[in-house]
């Protein structure tokens, strides 16, 4: 028997993954209905809307691990968020990336190396996010920005040199946020302002004087936000107007504060 939808007045229609009225008594969990543990148009497995899905698996954790092979893949999804750990490696070939994201988020470290290689990036940079530090390198040559963005990210400090000259300006912007000297010195020279900026940033003082002259103005306004009284000096006919106020006011009202 098709049961009527419940859902309330301009809520989503409560339907299932085919479009078509949810049927009951094809449901293996009809039994619960009587006792309140589900209800179409607010807990619902067999229902499209992924929210009403999650909140079927909610009440009912013990259910999830069954339904890891069913035909939507909203069910397989969610249900990988609440079955049991070892039951989830079956799952890392699904057809479907949201499923696989799902598993990539809750796979123990010695099975996550698996999906390193998902042909899906949101999935990889999952992947990314969670491996050990130590195995990041693997990813380092990935294909998409994204990914090594945030291996970037996470990388412990002495394999950062692996990305130092990564084709994307955005990646190397990550390096140069977590390099020690005296290795960030060599990115003084980056081709990106971006990243010269992020240099400039975090150089030494003593050493500002390597990007003063720098062809981008952002990069001489941090350099004249921080560098030391002689080398302002040297920046006062800067070709930047807003960079000669900067060095002026530093000069005149705290320029002695760097010696």
């Amino acid at each position: 028997m098709m049961a009527a939808t419940r859902a309330p007045a301009g809520d989503i229609a409560a339907l299932d993954w085919r479009g078509q009225p949810i049927d009951c008594g094809a449901c293996p969990h009809e039994h619960l209905k009587a006792s309140g543990g589900c209800e179409i148009g607010h807990a619902c497995m067999q229902d499209a809307y992924a929210r009403r899905i999650d909140r079927f698996f909610r009440w009912h954790r013990e259910l999830a691990g069954g339904e890891l092979g069913h035909p939507y893949f909203e069910v397989r999804a969610i249900a990988a968020r609440y079955a049991e750990v070892f039951l989830l490696p079956a799952l890392i070939g699904d057809p479907d990336e949201t499923v696989r994201l799902q598993v990539a988020l809750r796979l123990p470290q010695r099975m996550l190396q698996r999906l390193r290689d998902d042909p899906h990036r949101e999935v990889r940079i999952r992947v990314a996010q969670r491996l050990d530090p130590e195995q990041l390198p693997s990813m380092a040559g990935d294909e998409d920005y994204g990914v090594r963005q945030c291996v970037a990210r996470r990388l412990p400090p002495a394999m950062l040199t692996l990305l130092m000259a990564d084709p994307e300006s955005l990646v190397r912007q990550e390096v140069a946020r977590r390099l020690d000297m005296p290795l960030l010195l060599s990115m003084a020279d980056d081709p990106a302002a971006e990243v010269r900026q992020i240099v400039a940033a975090r150089l030494p003082v003593g050493l500002l004087g390597r990007l003063a002259r720098d062809e981008d103005l952002r990069v001489r306004w941090e350099v004249g936000q921080r560098a030391g009284r002689d080398l302002l000096r040297t920046m006062q006919d800067d070709a930047d107007s807003a960079v000669r106020a900067l060095v002026a006011q530093r000069l005149g009202t705290s320029g002695g504060e760097h010696g």
